[in-house]
């Protein structure tokens, strides 16, 4: 086993999502036609030889809980290390309110202390990737970095940047600062929000913050000690999709169906896990047209799916019509029904005849269990 520990820090901006984290946090929210966000980072994890998962949590966690249960799925489900699911150690009334997530952190610091691996690999939930953590860990140690940030070179012109960090890199990758999105265009150098470091330097940060009253661990942890500590970053080459927005989840949701990056994200470094559920798969009924699509397993289709995703135990009816749309799981879709540029929650039924648009750089979301 790597002698490495993973720690997944749900502390995301979860508002602009809309919908689709109105009762699940942005780590549960459904992608790519079976899993869930935090799907891809575990896997990687999991991939990488980490044997000792923390995840460490906020609020809306029900959905959550129930998707990971004992990390069987992920072959986390151990008698020594395994998956550990963190709750905040705090109760939120209108007189005690929670700033940041380096309180989460600290309150949890005895399952860090306990843990017996050296280093430790903090990332969120909403990078959807297929990495190696082993290289990396390789690099931090070759370049005896205090801290190494992973970054990707990302077109600043898509949703991906906006509201997330700029690394400013100096001779062989030492990071000089590390600063907001600022639209200036093109390429830059874009933080995705993972760290390595040894786990007594993350305790000691966590500590000295308490301490100060800080209580950001990116802004407090990382970015203040950017001058005082030997940062470097580490670029990953290969596909990142920065899930922060409606616009980024439905954008890369379609980018999906470009089989370059289906096979990247899914096969590139080790297969991605998720929560198993036994079911048939899809039933295609005689004249059924199916274009450039992911359908699950358990879906019946009988109308006509183009560019779309279809989750699993959806039901597309006779005379039905999607495009660029999204529906999530037990969908139904009537018979006559148009969907374009559509998001469809869970347990979505449109009944028929209908006929719902939305734009792709905006699409129209319908909120869970709704019927229309």
């Amino acid at each position: 086993m790597i002698d490495l520990m993973g720690i997944i820090n749900l502390n995301e901006a979860e508002e602009h999502i809309g919908e689709l984290s109105r009762s699940r946090s942005l780590a549960s929210i459904p992608f790519a036609g079976r899993y869930r966000l935090i799907d891809f980072v575990l896997s990687n994890m999991v991939n990488s030889e980490i044997s000792n998962v923390g995840i460490f949590i906020q609020h809306k966690y029900r959905s959550l809980v129930d998707h990971l249960r004992s990390g069987k799925d992920w072959d986390l489900a151990r008698k020594r290390d395994g998956l550990f699911v963190l709750p905040p150690a705090y109760t939120r009334t209108p007189m005690q309110v929670h700033r940041g997530d380096v309180e989460n952190l600290y309150s949890n610091l005895d399952y860090i202390y306990q843990s017996r691996q050296r280093y430790v690999i903090i990332a969120g939930a909403n990078i959807v990737s297929n990495m190696d953590y082993r290289g990396i860990l390789e690099y931090h140690k070759n370049t005896e970095a205090d801290i190494t940030v992973l970054y990707t070179k990302a077109n600043c012109g898509t949703h991906d940047c906006v509201r997330s960090n700029i690394l400013g890199l100096g001779p062989e990758g030492r990071v000089l600062s590390i600063s907001e999105f600022k639209d200036t265009g093109g390429y830059q150098n874009m933080s995705i929000d993972m760290f390595i470091m040894k786990k007594d330097l993350l305790i000691e940060l966590v500590n000295g913050c308490i301490a100060r009253g800080d209580y950001d661990f990116v802004k407090h942890c990382i970015i203040k000690n950017v001058k005082r500590l030997k940062v470097y970053g580490y670029h990953h080459p290969g596909y990142v999709a920065r899930i922060s927005s409606l616009q980024s989840y439905f954008q890369h949701s379609m980018e999906l169906l470009n089989p370059h990056i289906w096979k990247e994200l899914f096969f590139k470094s080790g297969l991605i896990y998720t929560k198993v559920k036994d079911e048939a798969p899809a039933k295609y009924i005689h004249e059924t047209e199916v274009t450039n699509s992911l359908i699950a397993s358990g879906c019946y289709v009988e109308g006509k799916v183009e560019n779309s995703i279809l989750f699993r135990g959806v039901k597309v009816h006779k005379g039905a019509y999607i495009k660029n749309s999204v529906i999530m799981q037990k969908g139904n879709i009537g018979s006559g029904v148009i969907l374009e540029n559509v998001i469809c929650d869970k347990d979505v039924h449109i009944t028929a005849n209908k006929q719902l648009k939305g734009e792709y750089s905006y699409p129209l979301v319908i909120k869970k269990g709704r019927v229309i």
